[in-house]
């Protein structure tokens, strides 16, 4: 249980992964342009706080500071994220890119676990060993988006995150499970403790 609460942030991260795979499979267009909304009132609220930030300054300050200039770039960066969110979908080859470099990068990382699991001789390493192939050869086949539609690619996407989670917290329970409580996956400064002492 122990070494399940540490791993809380792994695991959380792969229920988020399945999350955006289900919602990705049930209505594409409509998470991605949540995601995009969302970003933009993120950056609106950036651009009034800094716009304010530079009223509250004084002259000379504000003045070095630039944070009007600032303020001003993201109100618009988000003011168009919000209302335009649709050129967005329409440079849908533009998301594509960034769905497959997202899903490259955690296949990347899923390398390193499986490293670390190696070097701290967990047997079931090959479970992380398979997320992080599958995570590559999905995010290969996206960027390179052999399909006949956009409507296949985001289901393919959509399965590949959903198998990869399932795989993640599969890999996880599983390493978990020990009598001895195990340090958790990614905790590298108790492993270099342990080794010294």
């Amino acid at each position: 249980m122990k070494a399940l609460k540490k791993n809380a942030g792994s695991i959380l991260l792969c229920v988020f992964e399945a999350v955006v795979g289900i919602l990705l499979l049930l209505d594409p267009i409509a998470f991605t342009t949540g995601i995009i909304v969302s970003f933009g009132v993120v950056l609106l609220l950036m651009g009034i706080g800094s716009a304010v930030g530079y009223f509250r300054m004084d002259a000379l300050a504000g003045a070095a500071s630039r944070s009007l200039l600032k303020g001003l770039v993201l109100i618009a960066a988000g003011a168009f994220c919000v209302f335009r969110s649709y050129w967005f979908i329409m440079t849908f080859p533009v998301l594509s890119v960034i769905y497959g470099v997202s899903i490259l990068i955690a296949g990347l990382g899923k390398i390193q676990w499986t490293f670390d699991m190696l070097r701290m001789k967990r047997k079931k390493w090959f479970l992380a060993a398979i997320s992080a192939a599958i995570s590559i050869v999905c995010a290969i086949l996206v960027l390179n988006n052999p399909f006949a539609s956009s409507a296949i690619l985001w289901m393919f996407t959509g399965i590949s995150l959903i198998v990869e989670a399932v795989f993640d917290v599969v890999s996880l329970i599983i390493n978990t499970r020990k009598k001895k409580p195990a340090a958790p996956l990614h905790d590298f400064e108790n492993a270099e403790d342990n080794k010294t002492v």
